[in-house]
């Protein structure tokens, strides 16, 4: 037999040339002499795939998975063969499989970044004909409402699964909701009804008293630094606190008596040292908050918008909505949220903190004690924030 490494030379350089009949001579010698190589079995593969024999070529990259499952160009052979075919749906696995390994570098010898994006491509479009074909088989049923829609969204990949991830405590049991129906919380339209004496109040403050708004996120030179993405002791995103971390703040009440007692009437989050927070949040022109999470699950967070330039939107899980003025909602901060500006004015928003409705009094009771015991064992954070 002669040399298998010149034979396989020999191989490449005839499918250069475009001789796949004298290469897969040239590679079923080595084959016949007894080197059971997987790379061999994929060039044969591809030299048969050029002269037309699809029933040679399926043969040799089966050989070539039998000795390694994890090669990333006998995955996409095999897929091209089984497109080849017509059979796209059974190609689709080996395409997804060839792209994961890629992707994840498991192949130590590397797919062409084309045919990654060939690969990527062909399952896009395995996975548009199922979702087609689901969704005309579903009929009326794809209509069942907000949540089966949104699971096929989930299901097809156009929206991923978002769940709570407070940074701190963790309370099992409840809902992950991103945005609550605003019929589950009757005291809302109470507040709603209070914009525009909010309002005034707040345009007392911007006027006269606009050094009183602080950046959201300080730096404190007893704690380490991080990054937190630019925000720290950035104006872009400031506060004018009403109640912080539990404690009101008596100059800033004054100042909006009328805010303090639209608040005072709702079911404010009560944790030692922590909560409630209730605070003008203030957004410059073009100023974006990027993605984070909340530190507890116990309580919600509330927003009643006062000042909303046109192109300022929020983002909760999967849903991102537009602020309006004099429309309040509430949503869940353990879930992952962002927030834009992205007007040429300041955008300012009343916020602040409610139990959760689904907490009993013996829950949220609870709670506060466990916070003081925390606070007790030495474990008080100086990190806590909305």
């Amino acid at each position: 037999m002669s040399d298998p490494r010149q034979l396989a030379r020999d191989g490449v350089e005839y499918l250069r040339r475009g001789d796949p009949a004298s290469a897969r001579k040239a590679f079923e010698a080595i084959a016949s002499g007894g080197l059971d190589d997987p790379s061999v079995k994929v060039a044969l593969a591809i030299a048969c795939r050029a002269l037309g024999d699809t029933a040679a070529a399926l043969a040799s990259a089966d050989q070539a998975l039998a000795a390694s499952p994890r090669d990333a160009r006998a995955l996409l052979l095999k897929a091209d063969l089984l497109a080849d075919g017509g059979d796209l749906q059974a190609a689709g696995p080996f395409y997804l499989e060839a792209v994961r390994i890629a992707e994840s570098q498991q192949d130590l010898a590397g797919l062409p970044p084309a045919d990654v994006q060939r690969a990527r491509a062909a399952c896009e479009a395995v996975g548009a004909a199922i979702e087609r074909g689901v969704r005309d088989g579903l009929g009326e049923v794809g209509g069942a409402g907000a949540r089966f829609s949104e699971s096929l969204e989930i299901l097809f990949g156009h929206r991923r699964p978002y769940f709570q991830q407070p940074r701190y405590y963790f309370f099992p049991g409840l809902a992950h909701i991103p945005f609550f129906p605003s019929d589950t919380f009757p005291w809302l339209e109470g507040l709603e009804q209070a914009t525009e004496e909010i309002q005034n109040e707040l345009k007392v403050v911007l006027a006269s008293h606009a050094q009183a708004f602080r950046p959201y996120v300080q730096s404190d030179p007893s704690r380490p630094q991080r990054s937190q993405d630019g925000l720290v002791d950035n104006p872009s995103w400031s506060a004018f606190y009403l109640w912080k971390n539990g404690s009101r703040v008596e100059e800033n009440i004054a100042l909006c008596p009328r805010t303090a007692a639209a608040v005072a009437r709702l079911p404010l989050a009560e944790l030692p040292n922590r909560s409630p927070s209730v605070l003008f949040s203030l957004l410059r022109p073009g100023a974006h908050i990027p993605p984070h999470c909340g530190l507890v699950n116990t309580r919600l967070i509330g927003h009643l918008p006062l000042i909303v330039p046109p192109g300022c939107s929020f983002r909760v899980g999967n849903e991102t909505r537009d602020w309006r003025e004099g429309k309040a909602w509430v949503f869940d901060d353990t879930i992952e949220h962002e927030a834009w500006n992205r007007s040429g004015q300041t955008r300012v928003i009343l916020l602040f903190e409610v139990w959760r409705p689904e907490l009993t009094q013996a829950e949220r009771s609870a709670v506060q004690s466990l916070f003081s015991a925390l606070d007790a064992a030495g474990a008080a954070s100086k990190d806590w924030e909305i």
